[in-house]
């Protein structure tokens, strides 16, 4: 296994850093400090040509402000928070209202995902940390955050994500990458094949905030329990997809409680061969089929992507839980430590 730092050039903010990290296949990984974000995955298709499978940007500035999120890690909250307020041991918070100047969204517009983190090579690990101080964004408490990567010999890479605070405050941490397995300039993902390890989901409102419903999923188009075409029921007459322009929705996994690592979902290509696995500790997922990534900054391959260019599975808390008492806890008291793990492992081809 071979990590080199890749990049190191100065910025008003400070150093802007690029990780990358090379099995001994020659299968990688490619980091950056903004964000704390993955800007590049190769792995083997069928015919043994490595392809870049996650969407990303020409110029590394671009990952800055980006609608979005682009392979990041957004915080302290992730998703939305409805009317960017909740109440925490009797006092009430008031968020950075990102969304329409009423809604919280991915932990606001200078939340995580937009932070320059600060990057270090340890042992076979990239570890990115960020101290996030009293009162960001309108967060109670300094919690300081680490999201480490490990990159490994079978191709996968592991996301360890943990945090502190000095007093209690709330925090949900996923990764954002969105995903084309065909390679990232090569168009939809609508014929891409998707499982869940998921019998329920979370209906939202016209404005994507869950309304603390859990719902099951059989005979719906949420229904992905057996493999499906991601197109085949995107544009089905149903509010929840015409909302989101298709599929912006959390599912809540099966198979193992909050903490324990479970296999969440399958995505596969017909047309490349390749398969992403994807486990994590967490207890729910959204899917969101890039919906609105037209417009979106210069990619790569030097264009902008379309819509559907991408599908992002991000493995987190369930949305808008501290405005919903029967949603778990997504609350981090003074002294304790926030840790759960997000991995994406693509097999090999047989």
């Amino acid at each position: 296994m071979e990590i080199v730092q890749i990049l190191s050039q100065e910025h008003p903010l400070g150093e802007l850093q690029l990780f990358k990290v090379t099995n001994r296949n020659g299968a990688s990984v490619t980091l950056c400090n903004i964000g704390a974000g993955i800007v590049s995955i190769e792995v083997p298709d069928a015919s043994g040509k490595l392809t870049d499978v996650v969407l990303g940007y020409k110029h590394i500035e671009d990952y800055f402000g980006d609608g979005p999120c682009m392979g990041k890690t957004p915080g302290r909250f992730a998703n939305r928070i409805a009317n960017a307020r909740f109440t925490l041991n009797g006092t009430e918070y008031k968020l950075n209202a990102n969304v329409g100047g009423v809604h919280h969204l991915h932990g606001g517009e200078n939340g995580f995902a937009n932070k320059l983190w600060t990057g270090r090579i340890a042992n076979d690990e990239v570890v990115f940390t960020l101290v996030s101080p009293d009162g960001d964004q309108g967060y109670p408490g300094t919690l300081t955050a680490t999201v480490s990567y490990r990159w490994k010999e079978m191709n996968e890479l592991s996301i360890k994500l943990h945090a502190v605070s000095d007093a209690d405050t709330i925090i949900n941490l996923t990764n954002h990458a969105y995903f084309n397995l065909n390679g990232e300039n090569s168009g939809s993902i609508l014929d891409h094949i998707l499982q869940l390890y998921a019998t329920h989901w979370l209906p939202a409102t016209e404005e994507l905030i869950t309304t603390g419903e859990i719902t099951p999923v059989y005979g719906t188009a949420m229904d992905f329990t057996k493999p499906k075409r991601i197109g085949q029921d995107i544009f089905a007459d149903l509010p929840q997809l015409k909302n989101g322009k298709g599929y912006d929705n959390c599912w809540v996994t099966d198979n193992a409680p909050i903490g324990q690592w479970k296999a969440i979902a399958v995505l596969h290509s017909p047309q490349s061969g390749i398969t992403l696995q994807i486990g994590t500790s967490l207890k729910a997922m959204q899917v969101y089929t890039g919906n609105w990534l037209s417009g979106s900054p210069e990619s790569k391959s030097g264009r902008s992507y379309n819509d559907y260019d991408g599908v992002a599975i991000e493995c987190q808390s369930w949305p808008d839980a501290p405005n919903k008492p029967d949603f778990p806890l997504t609350v981090l008291r003074k002294g304790d430590s926030y840790e759960h793990l997000i991995s994406y492992y693509f097999p090999a081809i047989k």
